[in-house]
């Protein structure tokens, strides 16, 4: 044992001795062209090809390098098993893995293996900067085969980029816009005033038949995947939806779910803060990507039933456009109104293509007061009815607010002549999903059984089987109709006034002319 030690300590000194020779002989800048040159003989021979992603480029951060990042922590590493490191930004709903330094993670894409190292290595001392670079130099090393590049690059590249907006976006509250009045700018020179947007409904707790809330997933599914077939057939990446029926059948817990389902932001338009057509253009440019633009009760916002030229109007008071500055030449005509020739281009006219990814919803309760040229495709192309609660749709309600756990479960526990008499009389009764809700929110407390025999009693009483309980039913379709009709006389009161007065110059013609016979 100690011949041993002897041997490898001279081997050792031996070593010493050599490289101080080679360092005596061979200057600095012949080694390092020597070491280059085996790099380079290497790489030759290497089956393998590599590329750096750093984390700052110059003096900005890597796009890439933080979309790989977050890719990898997200979705490859988890499943390798790597050491991870866990976080949670500001504002954020989620967790976050981090990759740890020098760890390695594989990963496939289209049938090809690659392979990602996160290199972590101490920064050399810098110069005087304005902007301080960080202590460490941080990047991800891409090992693939030298067959598979054309294959992987660039779309293996383009599918990271595109996962990571994806968690990015589904990782991060979501925003709930509303117009500023007047075309007002906030703080950051947008004429949006942006809130938390925390709406809990989603298409499982949507009352609706299970097999038209899954066509509408599949047509909201391959409209958010479908990037690719819009370039190809040159359309617009966008959608237009329809939501019309009774008042209290759901419209906006359906807006609030397709937004949830997507994950997309929410621009709720009320067009009666917009002051004209160009007004209308520069909120849709100030939009982003990825977003749903809606106009609930369009019947009842501005008055676009009228083809005809309107009578002339007197000017109205200068107001501040939407970019801050105030339009002093009144505006005559339509200039300062919205027009549906507007409100037809700002849905699918050139305007309208100014980004990707929309979605318009609009919102009415009745649907025959829409010009045709709104309802056509490309406007509107998918038109819902939101009806009345059927027993499917019933059924649902029943699970979300008594607490049964699957239909099996509803069927077994729930009082089952109960459910038979909701099935038989809920489509005569025509009651609204929001008055179930309501009639099961006041006695959640008092049973399960309970509480469907009541609703029960509330139905057969809608449907006129009570005798004297039709009249609920009536009264309560008056109540509707007396709370829409007022909905629109203080929503458009400059349209009230301006039909008046049209009335009555039309009457007063009508007794000039009258007394001109008689004479």
């Amino acid at each position: 044992m100690k011949e041993y030690w002897t041997a490898l300590a001279s081997l050792m000194g031996a070593f010493a001795f050599l490289q101080g020779v080679l360092h005596a002989v061979f200057p600095a800048e012949l080694r390092a062209a020597v070491a280059r040159l085996l790099g380079r003989l290497t790489r030759a021979f290497s089956p393998y090809c590599y590329f750096d992603v750093t984390e700052m480029d110059g003096m900005s951060t890597n796009e890439i390098y933080d979309a790989v990042q977050l890719y990898l922590s997200s979705t490859a590493a988890p499943a390798s098993g790597a050491r991870l490191s866990l976080s949670r930004p500001l504002n954020a709903s989620s967790f976050t893995f981090g990759l740890a330094a020098s760890d390695r993670v594989a990963d496939a894409f289209a049938g090809a293996a690659v392979t990602w190292e996160h290199v972590v290595a101490p920064r050399q001392g810098q110069g005087f900067s304005w902007r301080p670079l960080p202590e460490e130099k941080r990047r991800f090393t891409l090992r693939i085969r030298r067959g598979d590049r054309d294959k992987l690059l660039p779309a293996y590249l383009d599918h990271i980029l595109a996962a990571a907006a994806d968690i990015r976006r589904r990782s991060q509250d979501r925003l709930l816009y509303t117009n500023a009045r007047g075309g007002a700018m906030d703080a950051r020179g947008l004429p949006w005033d942006p809130v938390p947007f925390k709406h809990p409904s989603t298409f499982d707790t949507l009352a609706m038949d299970p097999a038209r809330k899954a066509a509408i997933m599949a047509d909201l599914r391959d409209f958010a995947d479908g990037s690719a077939f819009y370039e190809r057939t040159g359309r617009a990446w966008k959608r237009g939806y329809l939501l019309y029926g009774p008042p209290g059948t759901g419209k906006s817990s359906m807006i609030a779910a397709m937004a949830n389902y997507l994950g997309y932001d929410v621009y709720d338009l009320e067009l009666t803060e917009v002051g004209s057509n160009a007004e209308l253009r520069k909120l849709l440019m100030k939009t982003t990507s990825k977003s749903i633009i809606v106009i609930e009760d369009i019947d009842c916002s501005v008055d676009l039933t009228n083809r005809a030229k309107p009578p002339p109007a007197p000017a109205p008071k200068p107001r501040p456009g939407i970019d801050g500055a105030i339009d002093q030449d009144g505006g005559a005509g339509a200039g300062r109104s919205i027009t549906l020739s507007g409100l037809l281009n700002f849905t699918d006219g050139l305007w309208s293509c100014c980004g990707a990814e929309r979605i318009f919803v609009f919102t009415t309760n009745h649907i025959e007061k829409l010009d045709p040229a709104l309802l056509r495709s490309g406007r509107m192309d998918m038109h819902i009815f939101m009806s009345y609660c059927s027993f499917p749709a019933l059924r649902i309600l029943l699970k979300n607010y008594l607490g049964f756990q699957s239909d099996e479960e509803l069927d077994r526990l729930g009082d089952a002549a109960a459910l038979r008499g909701l099935e038989e009389w809920v489509d005569a009764a025509e009651i609204t999903p929001a008055d179930v809700s309501e009639v099961l929110i006041k006695n959640r407390r008092s049973g399960k059984a309970e509480a469907m025999r009541e609703l029960l009693d509330v139905i057969k009483a809608r449907a006129g089987g009570g005798g004297a309980g039709a009249a609920p039913g009536k009264e309560a379709g008056g109540d509707n109709e007396e709370e829409e009709e007022e909905k629109r006389a203080l929503e458009s009161p400059k349209e009230g006034k301006e039909q008046a007065g049209i009335d009555s110059c039309g009457d007063g013609q009508a007794e000039e002319a009258e007394a001109k016979k008689q004479v």
